[in-house]
């Protein structure tokens, strides 16, 4: 077992990780949450380690301090006598941590003359031991060169080329995590300060990064011009900086001659095998590359709960594997689609198996052709083999935001509330434009009756679905959450407003209609309204929905109606019989 158990909220996990590295550089074994196994509870998971780890530190920070999960690790270190406590951004622990001693992280950029490092450092030497292991010396202390790369400025003119230039800084940040001698900020932490005017040291020294890496995309036609330029944290300094005009089918080139240029800057050692993984594309046609960068954008934005999303993702997905039929990206993305449109809409002309074994055969590591496996497993009811399809999911690609949510929902069928959390948590925390884990995190937390989490997550979510509208007025799912929001944090009678608007806006989205019935039973207290919307929503739902509902926390208070039950009972019969879509609303 471990030395060193580190708790933390998801906000600071790269404070974490720098807290982890040194320790583990200084000798002692240490254990987060990031090496959970995929078959084990969470829970169980949590407990063993706690009680058998020498020392728990926990790094308070805002979002800490508000976590119920850090909380109970918190209390429970305490209970055992193995509490080291580290804020990270200046936030004091909460009662009745706060009657004890906390080191302060805030300044500390891995040095190891850092006061509060040091006062973090003796605390784990004097609970765990000096060198935490004694048949292991030391390791010399390495400073691990970070990079955080911003999203890269879209400057064509055009809010719809925003798709590229957002690929684009995806896929640099994708290439230099291939790099094992640099530690690099994931995507959504970096896309927090996206269209923000920034301060690059600030960014350096709120993320505890060495490097930062921010550029600009202008596409027109055929030609693209990206500029690129890497920067010290610490003095705000260049360290080098590129500007590339070229056709578009050098696009390829220009992204390997720029992480490149990173690795040289940053003077860190390339393995052989991470050379090549950097030049990996999986196509090399920059056409298809363009177009699968643009069904990946309105996957991820779209107008999740409205069929012509997914139609538009399969749509651009078939195309661009015309373009390359080896794009195993292209077909994974499109048995996604697929798979909603079956599982989701009862849409029968195809359930995305097909694409998804095309994609495992092209590259066998893509996790997410495993999530349609599991969908389709699970809505046979071989729940088992669904389970082991996300195991591996999860152990290919932990920080994939399709699986996380896929793992999320598959617990929340089962009604295992307390790991459905933890993945909806991950999810939300992968990628910024996803109100609808915020949404489903409310659901999650009060029926772990946390309504302190519940009141942040509707602030959340009204905060994402605001950024969502602004760019779709008529994303239906977006302003059924935003009701959601609206009458969580007590303005109910404009949340009433929204509803009606969106039923006029989008009235044929499923979605909506079962997530206004959870505001109608929940917040709003109108049950006979809520009844009738979702009875209406059970004669369009597909299995995967009609399953979700059955289980879902937020209609328990209509769940014993005969209406509800004699729906629920309607849509079965429908489901089971043969070639029987949907009825035109």
């Amino acid at each position: 077992m471990s030395d060193v158990f580190i708790s933390y909220a998801r906000s600071s996990e790269a404070q974490a990780q720098q807290v982890e590295q040194a320790l583990r550089d200084g000798g002692f074994a240490v254990w987060r949450d990031a090496e959970l196994p995929a078959h084990r509870s969470y829970a169980e998971v949590i407990e063993e380690r706690l009680k058998s780890a020498k020392a728990v530190i926990v790094l308070w920070s805002v979002d800490a301090t508000k976590s119920q999960w850090v909380r109970a690790e918190a209390d429970a270190a305490r209970e055992l006598g193995t509490l080291i406590q580290a804020s990270v951004d200046g936030t004091a622990p909460p009662i009745p941590f706060n009657q004890i001693q906390c080191a302060d992280l805030r300044a500390w950029d891995g040095s190891d003359d850092n006061s509060g490092w040091c006062k973090l450092r003796a605390s784990v030497e004097a609970l765990a031991g000096r060198s935490g292991q004694a048949a292991r010396p030391p390791a010399p202390r390495r400073q691990k060169k970070s990079v955080c790369v911003l999203p890269f400025a879209n400057m064509s003119g055009d809010a719809e080329q925003e798709y590229f230039s957002d690929g684009i800084s995806e896929d640099i940040t994708t290439d230099l995590s291939k790099v094992s001698a640099l530690e690099v900020i994931a995507r959504n932490t970096a896309f927090q300060f996206k269209g923000q005017s920034v301060d690059v040291s600030n960014v350096a020294r709120k993320l505890a990064v060495s490097h930062v890496l921010e550029g600009s995309v202008r596409k027109s036609g055929n030609r693209v011009r990206i500029t690129a330029q890497l920067i010290d944290g610490a003095t705000g300094g260049h360290i080098w900086a590129e500007r590339y005009d070229r056709d578009l089918d050098d696009i390829f080139a220009i992204q390997d001659e720029i992480s490149k240029a990173i690795v040289e800057a940053l003077k860190v050692k390339l393995l052989p095998e991470e050379k090549k993984a950097m030049e990996s594309r999986g196509t090399t046609s920059a056409e298809a590359y363009n177009l699968y960068l643009m069904a990946r954008q309105y996957w991820i934005t779209g107008n999740y709960g409205d069929i012509r999303r997914d139609e538009r993702v399969i749509r651009i997905c078939q195309r661009v594997v015309e373009l390359d039929p080896n794009y195993a990206r292209a077909w994974a993305l499109m048995a996604l689609a697929q798979a909603n449109l079956f599982l989701y809409f009862g849409k029968r002309d195809d359930n995305g198996l097909a694409a998804a074994e095309r994609a495992l055969v092209l590259d066998p590591n893509i996790a997410e052709a495993h999530c349609v496996r599991a969908r389709h497993l699970s809505d046979s009811g071989k729940r088992e083999e669904a389970e082991q399809e996300i195991g591996m999911a999860l152990q290919l690609d932990p920080e994939s935001w399709e699986v996380n949510k896929e793992a999320a929902r598959q617990c929340m069928v089962d009604r295992r509330i307390d790991e459905a959390t933890r993945y909806y948590e991950k999810a939300a925390s992968l990628m910024d434009s996803d109100f609808h884990s915020w949404g489903i995190l409310i659901t999650c937390y009060r029926a772990r009756g946390d309504q302190e989490r519940v009141l942040h997550a509707a602030t959340t979510l009204v905060k994402k679905c605001e950024e969502a509208l602004r760019e779709d007025p008529s994303n239906g799912s977006a302003l059924g959450m935003f009701a959601s929001g609206l009458a969580l944090t007590g303005e109910k009678e404009r949340a009433k407003e929204w509803i009606n608007r969106a039923l006029v806006l989008d009235p044929d989205n499923v979605s909506s209609r079962y997530n206004f019935a959870c505001v109608l039973a929940n917040e709003l207290n109108e049950k006979e309204a809520a009844i009738e919307l979702i009875t209406t929503a059970f004669q369009r739902m597909a299995g995967d929905l009609v399953d979700y509902a059955v289980a879902d926390p937020d209609l328990d208070s209509i769940r014993d109606d005969p209406r509800f039950q004699n729906a629920v009972a309607a849509a079965r019969t429908r489901l089971m019989a043969p070639s029987s879509p949907p009825p035109a609303s």
